[in-house]
């Protein structure tokens, strides 16, 4: 890939504007069509893999920064349950003479806030669901017998 492509491919993460990508990494390119001709030969012609692969990968990154992830959310989960995360919450405190003024504080998490979480974490490990043992002894009799979770 060259330095140029590079650029218009950076340059397309940007905004995805193709047309004004491209005028920015080829400045002699100065009609907008012309522009988005190009540009979509670039992201679209076999002969630009490289380019398209670059593009395909940052634009990956970017959805992976701003989409937590399962381990992200069980560990949040986690931190809610213990009381190690903070909520910010706003509080009116009374200053006299009818006057207030609301201002910002931290707090932990309240009892049915770590509940929640805990029920949501109960559901993912699959603890809340009533297993049960069926078993057959000599006559066909079916037993029942549930299991209670490790």
């Amino acid at each position: 890939m060259t330095e140029r492509q590079k650029r218009f491919a950076d340059e397309y993460l940007i905004d995805l504007d193709i047309g004004r990508a491209y005028m920015t990494a080829y400045p002699n390119i100065r009609n907008k069509n012309t522009a988005c001709a190009a540009g979509s030969r670039l992201l679209n012609d076999v002969k630009y893999r490289q380019v398209q692969d670059y593009v395909r990968e940052k634009l990956e990154e970017l959805r992976s920064k701003k989409i937590a992830d399962a381990q992200e959310i069980l560990e949040y989960l986690t931190s809610v349950i213990r009381g190690k995360s903070m909520a910010e919450i706003v509080v009116t405190e009374g200053l006299g003479e009818g006057v207030s003024e609301a201002r910002r504080m931290e707090k932990a998490p309240d009892e049915r806030e770590k509940l929640k979480a805990a029920e949501i974490l109960a559901k993912y490990h699959n603890l809340l669901t009533p297993k049960i043992e069926t078993s057959s002894q000599g006559g066909g009799v079916i037993l029942m017998t549930p299991v209670m979770p490790e």
